[in-house]
């Protein structure tokens, strides 16, 4: 007999409680949800009430007679999944498919995995919240009924294999309407001027008003010559900056973008590691709030760490939208623990949430802020000096929040020098620079989830999935694009004469931004415009507080679907029937060689350009190409689309054989002796020279020598190859592992030959066990 089973969604967490817990204690993990809706048609029977078909899918079998078999043996059942609506789920679930007698079952929750907690938390077992599991339930219908009735019309009236999905569908409009607000921006000029002053505190002064054009600043700077600079104003005000809050998933989210790259899903595959090891709280949280151990512990540390004048005790609100869930803020489990084992990047995000918390809990920051006002004679403009100098360091001492603000000009910082009122002032130079207004930022993954956040839309739990959604479907690229040259003008007043110049200066560049791809733009248009409910950010956000009615018992879960479904179905049916088929066709002129219409479109591989139609008389078929990285169907000009169809180009020779540049389904390549080597995301097929294809030809080739380990005269199909994941067996296009700690270069053909029936025979008793199970 077991006393006490202990039944956890992680194996880690498993093992993280297997520590606190004694011997009357087995721990052991379902693996994360041991069923899930039926994947065999819709899952959810719509005459019965919207009753969901839940089916253990196969990989879950073993677990599952496992689990039965140890909850037999139990006197108790404790179901110590995580405490948020997909925690209460998976206990939940539990409990039906173990067939768990409620009286010796007992619901156990904690937030952070330590022992004072698991100790507390088995002093203080409840019930499966019913209400939390509804609001599950809600979510998962909901989304199976939106992406099973719109996915089949997408695949019919755009594109075969799309899907679509509600909170998905809400963020790809999102990153569409933020594209298409760059692709509307006209920038305008302006000149900034600045004024440089020498002496032992070297300065710069800022003109107070924006020159519009060249003639303005020439007008200005020749006034400049003769005119008097005087001090006319000075002042100087305290100022204080308050630290930031303890991080929730989604400040930590954007913190850890934009502090180290991380995108939003590796911060949590981070952050749960940190979670179930026992480092850190729970970290699926929109709360603020810190526990009175934790403040009472930030405070000891603080006052040891950076003296007592450092700490101030501070109680945070939580004021985002929507928020339910009753956690803490994400803050260290023992914040005196600077250092933990793991990764590098562990260490990194562990560092990041210690000093967040520790600063949450300091002194504010205080400053002396300077402002120096010099009049120029003969003109109402006037330039100023601004300086920001730290009288007492505070909670900056521990930890400077980063920022958003991609601007590349901020306001002048640092110390001023001493200066009188109505004193001379005699400037270095003055130069005036041409800027430019900033089109709006496209999204990171961290602005995206702040922005979704703002509006109410998905949960802590949910950000992270929506994002890899779409760009695991190809809607949404996350890349770094290089930034373009840009000429501006530069006019500079120094020694009395000015002297104007071109300087050139790149812009644009991007880094890890999220761009919308053309089927991406063509799925959100046609959801747009026959699913408008789908896409609008109040209605998405609604049903979330709908969501959040039901896990406080104050809405019946089916009731809302059923309001939702019966109009949402009608306009399914009626969109099927009315709505046009649509590859998002744009036409763009002539061809003026051939006089045939050039349109640009949704191919069955991505984007391309068509010269022409199919002619059944003469038998003439159309021209096509596909479209460049970068290229939108919705931007492309026709002399852009014709460049087109000057590919494949040949480049001329080498080693005696033909070197032709072409785009391939998988994207631009070099073709040279019956071989296919790829560009570089740098080179340009339509520019690129015969001497970079030759060093993109020998760096395949090095690629392909260092890949290749051994081959066999007996089979020369037979491959021991080096590839991504390691040493592999390749024969006919079929890959076979090699067993670890196989030294792969002494294998014979006859060991690869035994390799390859071993795996053989093991795909085909996989195969025949999972036909016997679905027959059952």
């Amino acid at each position: 007999m077991i006393s006490n089973l202990v039944i956890v969604e992680s194996p880690a967490k498993a093992k993280t409680i297997e520590k606190f817990l004694g011997k009357d204690f087995v721990v052991k993990s379902s693996f994360g949800h041991i069923r899930d809706l039926s994947k065999n048609k819709l899952g959810i029977d719509i005459s019965k009430n919207y009753k969901p078909q839940y089916v253990v899918s196969d990989d879950k079998k073993k677990v599952v007679d496992e689990l039965k078999k140890a909850a037999k043996e139990a006197e108790t059942v404790w179901l110590a999944s995580d405490e948020d609506r997909e925690g209460e789920a998976i206990a939940w679930h539990l409990a039906q498919v173990l067939k768990l007698d409620p009286k010796k079952t007992k619901r156990i929750v904690f937030h952070e995995i330590t022992k004072s907690a698991i100790e507390n938390a088995i002093k203080n077992p409840r019930n499966i919240d019913e209400n939390l599991v509804n609001s599950q339930q809600a979510r998962r219908v909901l989304d199976r009924l939106v992406g099973f009735e719109i996915s089949p019309i997408l695949w019919k009236k755009v594109k075969p294999s799309l899907s679509a999905g509600r909170v998905q569908s809400v963020a790809l409009r999102l990153i569409v309407e933020r594209e298409r607000e760059i692709i509307n921006f006209k920038a305008k000029s302006f000149f900034k001027v600045f004024a440089e002053f020498d002496g032992e505190i070297p300065f710069k002064a800022e003109l107070s008003e924006k020159l519009t054009s060249l003639d303005e600043v020439k007008k200005f700077l020749a006034h400049c010559k003769d005119a008097t600079l005087t001090v006319d104003d000075i002042t100087k005000k305290p100022a204080k900056k308050s630290p930031p809050a303890p991080f929730t998933t989604s400040t930590l989210q954007q913190e850890a973008s934009r502090k180290f790259g991380f995108s939003v899903s590796q911060t949590m595959r981070l952050a749960q590691k940190l979670y179930e090891a026992g480092y850190i709280t729970y970290m699926r949280t929109d709360s603020v709030n810190l526990s009175d151990f934790a403040l009472n512990a930030a405070k000891d540390i603080i006052s040891k760490e950076f003296g007592e004048k450092y700490s101030k005790t501070r109680r945070f609100k939580t004021k985002a939208k929507g928020a339910q869930e009753a956690h803490e803020a994400i803050r260290p489990t023992y914040l005196e623990k600077v250092k933990v084992p793991g990764t590098a990047a562990e260490q990194k995000l562990y560092d990041l949430i210690r000093k967040r918390t520790l600063a949450s809990q300091m002194s504010d920051a205080l400053l002396e802020r300077t402002t120096i006002k010099i009049n120029i004679s003969g003109v109402e403009y006037q330039f100023i000096a601004s300086g920001e100098v730290i009288k007492f360091d505070g909670f900056l001492k521990a930890y400077i929040e980063s920022s958003d603000d991609e601007s590349d000009e901020s306001a002048t910082k640092g110390l001023l020098p001493s200066l009188k009122l109505g004193e001379k002032l005699n400037p270095k130079q003055i130069v005036a620079n041409e800027r430019f207004t900033q089109r709006p930022p496209r999204y990171t993954e961290a602005s995206l989830v702040k922005k979704l956040e703002e509006l109410g839309i998905g949960r802590p739990s949910t950000y992270a999935p929506t994002i890899s959604t779409i760009i695991s479907r190809g809607y949404v690229l996350k890349e770094d694009r290089p930034g373009v040259e840009r000429h501006y003008q530069s006019v500079v007043l120094k020694d009395g004469k000015l002297k104007q110049s071109q300087k050139v200066e790149i812009t644009g560049a991007e880094k890890s931004k999220l761009f919308p791809s053309d089927i991406g733009i063509v799925v959100n248009d046609f959801l747009v415009k026959y699913f408008p409910d789908i896409v609008d950010y109040n209605f998405t956000a609604s049903v979330e507080e709908r969501f959040d009615k039901i896990a406080e018992g104050k809405v019946v879960w089916t009731k809302m679907i059923d309001e939702f479904y019966k109009p949402f179905h009608k306009n399914v049916e009626k969109t099927e029937k009315e709505s046009d088929y649509t590859k998002g066709e744009r036409e763009l002129g002539v061809d003026p060689e051939t006089g045939k219409k050039v349109i640009v479109r949704i191919g069955r591989y991505g984007p391309i350009v068509q010269i022409g139609d199919n002619d059944p008389e003469s038998g003439e078929k159309p021209k096509y190409a596909s479209l460049l990285k970068g290229q939108l169907i919705s931007t492309i000009t026709l002399e852009e689309a014709l460049e087109l169809f000057k590919l494949p180009r040949k480049l001329g020779e080498y080693e005696g054989k033909e070197v032709v540049v072409a785009i391939g389904r998988f994207g631009p390549y070099v073709r040279h002796d019956g071989k296919f080597y790829s560009l570089k995301k740098e080179d340009n097929p339509l520019t690129v020279e015969l001497n970079r294809a030759i060093e993109i030809i020998e760096e395949g080739r090095l690629k392909e020598k260092q890949k290749h380990i051994k081959s066999f005269d007996e089979d020369p199909e037979l491959k021991i190859l080096n590839g991504r994941w390691g040493l592999y067996i390749s024969k006919n296009k079929k890959n076979y592992k090699i067993p670890k700690g196989t030294n792969a270069e002494e294998l014979t053909y006859s060991d690869c030959l035994k390799i390859i029936e071993d795996s053989d025979k093991g795909s085909k008793t996989t195969k025949k066990s999972s036909t016997k199970s679905k027959k059952k």
